[in-house]
Parts: structure tokens; C-alpha cells; sequence
């Protein structure tokens, strides 16, 4: 699988998004992948779901597996995951760009 390849979107999962079943539910066809990590960030339960959480220590690291899809399957992925996460360029371990899901912060309310 060449990762370079500039066709394809490329999408870095560290929870159900590994997963054959979901996939088939989400794509429609089992994805191929590469193991990769994520450096800088560690892995928190928020609720029910996983989430990274930005540390910038070299050191913490998040496996996952890096996927090539489509613009299409990237926009079926924003559709699965749940509301407030963001879809965000990350750069990984392996030195290639991929998007990845992370929950953002609450805002808060402007007092004024």
C-alpha cells in the first residue's frame, strides 16, 4: 500500500474505527492500514469514548493504524463519529500527515 499516493485522504484511528465490524458499517468494505502512532498525546475515556488529549511530551504516544480513504469515506467517518469531535490534521510518528478525530473543548459563554 503506498501512503503517498495523493488520490486519498489518509485517517489515523486509535479506537472503533480499527474495527472490521464498523467499518463494514461505515464504508461498506474492510479498509486496509499500516500501524503508526501519534506522538504527543495520550488517550482519555470521556464518557463511553475514547479521546487523545494534547500532552506535547514526546514521550506519550498513541498507537493506532493510519488508513488511505476516499473524500467520501472521510466524510462518512465525520457522520460515525459522535457530536463535538472535529476532525484534525495531525502529523505521525511515521512523518506522514493524516486527520484524526479529537474532541474539542466546551467554549464558554461570553459573559458579555
Amino acid at each position: 500500500m503506498d501512503l503517498h499516493e495523493n488520490r486519498s485522504e489518509l485517517l489515523f484511528a486509535y479506537g472503533t474505527l480499527q474495527q472490521e465490524a464498523v467499518q463494514l458499517a461505515t464504508f461498506g468494505r474492510k479498509l486496509e492500514g499500516i500501524p503508526d502512532a501519534l506522538p504527543g498525546y495520550k488517550v482519555e475515556m470521556i464518557q463511553v469514548h475514547r479521546n487523545l488529549r494534547f500532552t506535547g511530551n514526546p514521550d506519550d504516544l498513541v498507537e493506532g493504524t493510519v488508513f488511505m480513504v476516499t473524500k467520501s469515506e472521510l466524510e462518512q467517518a465525520d457522520a460515525y463519529e459522535p457530536a463535538g469531535y472535529e476532525r484534525t490534521l495531525v502529523q505521525l510518528r511515521s512523518g506522514l500527515n493524516a486527520w484524526v478525530y479529537l474532541q474539542q473543548a466546551p467554549r464558554l459563554k461570553d459573559p458579555y
